[in-house]
């Protein structure tokens, strides 16, 4: 393993400077490529000294206003100070901050939700336009020079090759062990130079530890020592469990059947309790030997690696708890032959996660009985979050599942509609949909068996009686019987529950 340093390296010393003077080289209107990735790995010093001064700006009465790329989602430092600021003009891929997730919907900032794998390749293809500034997270150098990523690698490397200049924030809380746990891939080209990507397994490292890096477009280092936001996840409650058993008796099955070996085949969970909670269950398992081709490490990760049930996984970034955050920093040399972190291009790239036959699992907020699945917008015009890197994973997976509770705000809601307010993922993309109330295998099933299985096997009791009568009006009446609907009624029925309390 490369030897590592915190120092800048002797061409770069005269470039290191506070984090006001580095923020300072920002100007009004910039595109900024900012690291981050699931709230690991983003510079933290940087936009909270460029907030100040957007807010110094606004007092003397002048505009300023950036755009920023991320990986996905960020931290306060970055997003939520940017977005309280009124900094932020227009932001992508993906955002959970709170602040700016008002500021979107209130149409006060622009927002391009897109498919994760996307971002680099639309980045290079120029569609997004020209990028101003990089400003990234790095663990330390390497003698050479090179840069050591950090927690997350994110869209880094593109960030880095395609900024006219860049501002690095070394930070000294990451762990020095995550040198050499790295895989970054520089054979990636636009058509028609494409080539194949030459990974045929989790375990593979196809490219190289660190980030190439110009030191000539380096324009700032601001030294930092400050932790990556890491949430706590909840202690996995009964629904969470029940979900969780669901889920891995229908694994049992598939194995059983000899759909899947005895190992299984690559993980991916998207983030959250529920999704915690399954890697939770795989601990008392009998699946051995298993590996992961994912976008985060979570905490169950770390614990299914612990234990030894869990051999490689692979991802662009993690995503801890404090104490497990904690935890790893204390442990990393121990995990480094054990955790592979790549460009989030190769992480969710559709080919790859077709390839491996990936195991996909992620949330929802909302399923309509025909199978279609919307995980971005409260009543189909109030942006959550964003797609991520869902999409990535279930239109190419082995298997597509997508996990929730049936019910949401202690029962008034039903996760499970006529029809979804908004599509992320159209019914040929979800293969299987988990609540505590049971599973739904909807593999090769038409509309109308799709429907009677999601009412009976997922919907919460509270609601079947509704889901039911609402479909058996629909079959008699609806324009087209391949999946009955009624319209404008389909829609009406979220609007109807706020408007009463009552789905009767």
């Amino acid at each position: 393993m490369t030897r590592s340093t915190r120092l800048a390296p002797a061409s770069l010393k005269s470039k290191v400077m506070s984090a006001d003077a580095a923020a300072a080289l920002i100007h009004n209107g910039a595109v900024v490529g900012m690291s981050g990735f699931t709230g690991s790995g983003y510079p933290k010093a940087v936009p909270l000294a460029l907030a100040a001064q957007i807010e110094a700006q606004h007092a003397a009465g002048n505009p300023f206003q950036v755009k920023i790329w991320s990986g996905a989602s960020t931290g306060p430092e970055l997003d939520g100070a940017l977005a309280k600021a009124d900094g932020i003009d227009f932001r992508l891929p993906y955002n959970s901050d709170p602040i700016a997730r008002d500021k979107i919907n209130a149409g006060e900032m622009s927002y391009f939700d897109m498919h994760l794998s996307q971002v680099a390749p639309m980045a290079w293809q120029g569609f997004l336009g020209r990028l101003d500034t990089a400003v990234v997270e790095i663990s330390g150098f390497t003698p050479e020079g090179e840069a050591i990523p950090s927690s997350s690698v994110g869209n880094n490397k593109t960030w880095l090759d395609c900024a006219e200049k860049i501002i690095l924030e070394v930070n000294s809380w990451q762990s020095d062990a995550l040198n050499g746990m790295h895989d970054i891939y520089y054979g990636t080209a636009l058509p028609p130079h494409r080539v194949p990507i030459p990974l045929t397994a989790p375990s593979d490292r196809i490219g190289q530890p660190h980030f190439k890096l110009d030191h000539s477009k380096v324009v700032a280092i601001v030294e930092t020592e400050a932790p990556d936001r890491n949430a706590p996840f909840a202690k996995p409650d009964a629904t969470a469990e029940a979900i969780a058993g669901h889920l891995l008796e229908f694994l049992k099955h598939e194995v059983k059947r000899g759909r899947m070996p005895a190992s299984l085949l690559p993980l991916q969970s998207g983030v959250g309790n529920v999704t915690n909670a399954v890697l939770s269950g795989l601990l008392d398992s009998p699946f051995q030997n298993m590996t992961a081709f994912t976008e985060v490490i979570q905490d169950g990760m770390l614990d299914l690696l612990d234990a030894g049930k869990l051999r490689m996984a692979s991802a662009t970034a993690f995503s801890l708890s404090p104490d497990a955050a904690e935890r790893f920093n204390a442990d990393a040399h121990r995990y480094r032959d054990k955790l592979i972190l790549r460009p989030q291009e190769i992480s969710n790239h559709p080919e790859l996660v077709r390839r491996l036959g990936c195991v996909a699992m992620n949330g929802l907020i909302e399923a309509d009985i025909y199978g279609n699945v919307n995980s971005t917008h409260v009543m189909g015009s109030r942006i959550q979050n964003g797609i991520g890197g869902s999409g990535d994973f279930a239109r190419n997976a082995y298997i597509s599942i997508f996990m929730t509770p049936s019910t949401a705000k202690a029962g008034k809601i039903s996760a499970i509609v006529p029809m979804a307010s908004h599509v992320d993922h159209i019914s040929q993309d979800v293969q299987v949909i988990v609540t505590e109330q049971g599973l739904a295998d909807l593999r090769a099933l038409a509309p109308k068996q799709r429907a009677a299985l999601i009412i009976d096997r997922c919907a919460h009791p509270d609601y079947r009686d509704a889901l039911r009568d609402y479909y058996d009006r629909a079959l008699r009446s609806s324009y087209g019987k391949h999946s009955p609907n009624i319209l404008p009624e389909a829609l009406s029925w979220h609007q109807r529950y706020i408007d009463t309390g009552s789905m009767k």
